[in-house]
């Protein structure tokens, strides 16, 4: 009879051992490597993996790709997924939007997917080649909303922590007209009475109409929980989903505060630890794309919501960086990388600008990260690049510019986009919205063999993947 400690140590090193007879498969030298992929609201998350599967598969505009660059590249295919209970990625119908007679931009997606991706390479490093002139790396794309990484913070909250942060930030504009309706019926109830079904309900109908209100607003929302309640699948109606915060603290048994909190704690316990054991602590690598220009155009309201998520959605990655161990034990990402997506949008001097504002969103937070130990990047990209920046002159300045067609137009049109702020706060005075368009997918995707047209997608893959394909 082995002790739990030799159990441990035992069960570790057959996993070691099956990794290593693994690790050559039919003479290839073989790695594989999870990519999470999430984005908060319309960050373009569908067009990314999309663009990204296809510039690998083509491998034809990846000059910042060293493997490519280098001439060590030799090809990639698709290949069947590892987890036959996750939904297929439906890359050739989202290809289809953007490459057909009239191209637009696909459906998102509304739940996981995932796709596998494997690429053949010959080995840089020296220990790799020795093994083996040739190797494979094996990339699994786990795509998943961002209000699912959002729910992660809420396994350290207590419902009493969480309904105080929740009620005190639907009391503050703009989220204050939204929650009018919910936050009229908490002023009927009395947590502490009879516990009754059709009270919760009632409750919880009215907060996830908030939670979508704000889904939809156009001060661009971004801080969104619980995230299943606006992507409810085959969950809609289920107790898991009928909760809500209350004011105070804990009341006696059987009061609506008692069943609100099981429901909450089921809601931890079964959705949010399940996503963190099944997917998310099994992920190497993770980016996380953000529409950082639609948040501009919403206003100030919605550039300080964007930062309360991103600070949230970075709690998750404070577990420090990979080792030996945690190979044996289980992985942890040690590379985080935070995207501003539809760079395209503004002209390409102004590319910095919009990186630099996404590194002052996150870098209080970033900084914590760091210090554990796992590496944090931030990048302006745009996964499928839909203008050109063009110099046009008027009133005597020369000024740049950006040239596409412009969502609901049918022709090309220049357009001055404007400048992109220095800091995350708004300019002094300055309490209107910006107005960064959006651009219709070129026409003529269709004939492109090189991969979909892309700013830096090859410098995100570098910094993701790169130490993998070395």
């Amino acid at each position: 009879m082995r002790l739990p400690l030799i159990n441990d140590l035992y069960d570790a090193g057959s996993r070691l051992l099956g990794r290593a007879g693994d690790l050559v498969s039919g003479g290839i030298l073989e790695q594989d490597v999870r990519l999470g992929v999430t984005g908060l609201r319309r960050a373009g998350k569908t067009v990314f993996v999309t663009a990204l599967v296809d510039n690998l598969l083509k491998a034809g505009r990846l000059p910042f790709l060293d493997v490519v660059s280098s001439g060590r590249f030799q090809a990639s295919r698709l290949r069947p997924q590892p987890d036959p209970d996750v939904p297929r990625f439906e890359l050739e119908d989202h290809l289809a939007a953007l490459t057909g007679p009239d191209p637009h931009w696909p459906e998102r997606t509304r739940g996981i997917s995932q796709l596998r991706l494997s690429m053949r390479y010959r080995p840089n490093a020296v220990l790799k080649r020795t093994i083996q002139p040739v190797a494979t790396l094996n990339l699994d794309i786990i795509d998943y909303p961002g209000e699912w990484l959002l729910d992660l913070p809420l396994l350290h909250q207590s419902f009493a922590e969480w309904s105080a942060l929740t009620l005190d930030l639907a009391g503050r504009p703009p989220r204050d007209e939204l929650s009018q309706s919910w936050r009229g019926w908490l002023a009927t109830i009395d947590p502490a009475a009879p516990a009754e079904e059709e009270e919760a309900r009632r409750g919880a109908a009215l907060y996830t109409d908030y939670l979508h209100a704000c889904r939809r607003s156009e001060n661009l929302l971004s801080l969104i929980q619980p995230g299943r309640f606006v992507e409810p699948g085959d969950l809609a109606n289920a107790p898991l989903l009928t909760f809500c915060p209350l004011p105070g603290d804990r009341r006696g048994r059987g009061s609506l505060w008692a069943l609100m909190e099981d429901r909450y704690e089921a809601y931890k316990k079964t959705l949010v630890r399940g996503f963190f054991a099944e997917h998310f602590a099994k992920l190497d690598r993770q980016i996380v794309l953000i529409d950082v220009l639609g948040a501009l155009n919403s206003g100030p309201a919605g550039m300080s919501d964007m930062k309360r998520a991103l600070e949230l959605s970075l709690e998750p990655f404070r577990h420090g960086s990979s080792g030996w161990l945690d190979w044996l034990l289980g992985t942890k990402i040690d590379r985080v990388l935070f995207a501003a997506t539809k760079a395209d949008h503004v002209a390409s001097h102004q590319h910095n600008s919009l990186r630099h504002l996404l590194d002052r969103l996150v870098s209080d937070a970033r900084s914590g990260i760091r210090f554990e130990g796992a590496q944090v990047e931030t990048m302006a990209i745009a996964a499928l690049k839909s203008t050109e920046t063009v110099v046009s002159e008027h009133e005597g300045r020369q000024l740049r510019c950006v040239r596409g067609v412009p969502i609901g137009r049918d022709r090309p049109t220049v357009l001055y986009p404007g400048e992109i702020p220095e800091d995350a706060d708004f300019p002094p005075g300055r309490e209107r919205p910006y107005n960064f368009m959006a651009f219709q997918p070129p026409a003529d995707l269709a004939r492109e063999t090189r991969g979909l047209p892309h700013i830096r997608l090859d410098q995100a893959l570098q910094f993701l993947l790169g130490d993998y394909l070395e």
